[in-house]
């Protein structure tokens, strides 16, 4: 691992360590407030509808001056939602910290471009591999860290993770090198590039593929605590030490399976397996009302988002020609956050009105139909196709 990149790990660790304390903690918290399932996906949502607007301007910035100063911004403005968090009186406040944190939202963004300037394309599933360790470690402490405080009060884990971010950012600004810019982080608005990028069939079906892959996981993510809740009792410390151990599983798959594995398979085979197995975990989840069952569902889910984290991403940015990365990752961006703001609401309405299983049930069909449309498809050509009339 070359240094920037071991440095840029280091900071989204610490960052994902704090958002990971906050998300089992939040449904909880929001209930004290009086939030309803469907509330709760509102809150969730509201983070990624701000950051779907936020997210190419951020992009821009970090293509005009820089990567390691928006990075910055961005850590700066998660740790003062966090604090509006902790301090909260009312569920407006809880909405207010949620779109703070999305307006400033740009750190996965920027760092994917980051990886894009310091990696070569034999590479960049590994170097994606690598973040999406950040990922899974991230959520092994933060969870754990979040159902330890709890046991305290709901806003202790929530001022772990203030300090959590805020030393981030400091990592980020002592350590943390610029890159020279091979790639753009954005180029122009993501909404005319998806429109353009439609016109190509291999990329028009990975896009789809990524748009379903985030949604359905924004459905497991912020119904988890939920789920477990009204199912099996669960409370914040169980919900925590389950998701910690789920991110334990993702960190090996992430850290130490996806490199091996998309050698001997190929990335498309790796990220249709993967699909497959993240719609057995949140099948058999929807489907059981033992807890052992349900903790062995967890299994088959990590291993699948662990293989498909990075394929996904690394096929994608295998589509863009010379000077179209940023186009081709910011209509992938785009979409990943309309995922994320339509996952919560489904699957939190789903929960409160037909039950906590149904969601799993329908996003495990959905990857399903993913994973099958993936394996029999051939692969997009790499670098990008030929100018038709719906790209100008």
């Amino acid at each position: 691992m070359s240094r920037p990149l071991f440095v840029l790990f280091i900071t989204i660790l610490v960052n994902l360590i704090g958002f990971g304390i906050i998300i089992p903690l939040l449904p909880f918290y929001a209930q004290t407030f009086g939030a309803s399932p469907f509330v709760v996906g509102l809150l969730f949502a509201s983070f990624s509808i701000a950051q779907l607007f936020a997210a190419p301007l951020l992009g821009e910035w970090s293509d005009r001056w820089g990567r390691r100063p928006v990075l910055i911004l961005s850590l700066i403005g998660t740790a003062v939602s966090f604090a509006m968090l902790a301090v909260a009186q009312s569920l407006t406040m809880l909405f207010a910290a949620r779109i703070v944190d999305g307006l400033s939202g740009g750190n996965i963004t920027t760092a994917r471009a980051y990886i894009a300037d310091i990696s070569t394309e034999e590479n960049r599933a590994k170097s994606y591999g690598v973040l999406g360790a950040a990922f899974g470690l991230g959520f092994i402490i933060g969870p754990a860290l979040g159902a330890l405080f709890s046991h305290i009060s709901y806003t202790a884990p929530i001022w772990v993770a203030v300090a959590m971010t805020v030393a981030a950012t400091g990592l980020a600004f002592v350590w943390l090198p610029e890159t020279v810019h091979r790639t753009n982080a954005v180029a122009g608005s993501p909404w005319k590039a998806l429109r353009s990028l439609s016109g190509r069939k291999g990329l028009r079906q990975l896009l789809a593929v990524d748009f379903i892959y985030w949604m359905s996981f924004a459905v497991y993510q912020t119904t988890f605590a939920l789920f477990g809740a009204k199912r099996f009792g669960f409370d914040a410390a169980h919900t925590g030490y389950l998701l910690s151990a789920f991110g334990f599983l993702g960190v090996i798959v992430q850290g130490l399976l996806v490199g091996p594995i998309v050698k001997r398979l190929g990335e498309r085979h790796t990220l249709a397996i993967g699909l497959l197995l993240a719609a057995l975990g949140w099948g058999g989840s929807a489907m059981t009302w033992s807890i052992p069952v349900f903790v062995m569902m967890l299994a088959p889910a990590a291993i699948g988002i662990g293989l498909c984290n990075a394929t996904l991403s690394a096929l994608i940015s295998h589509t863009a020609g010379p000077g179209e990365q940023g186009r081709v990752q910011g209509a992938a961006g785009a979409l990943e956050s309309l995922g994320r703001a339509i996952g919560p609401m489904w699957g939190n309405g789903a929960l409160q009105v037909f039950g906590e299983g149904s969601a799993y049930g329908a996003a495990a069909a959905l990857l399903t139909m993913a994973s099958v449309s993936v394996w029999r498809s051939p692969a997009p050509p790499r670098g990008g196709s030929p100018v038709h009339p719906v790209d100008r």
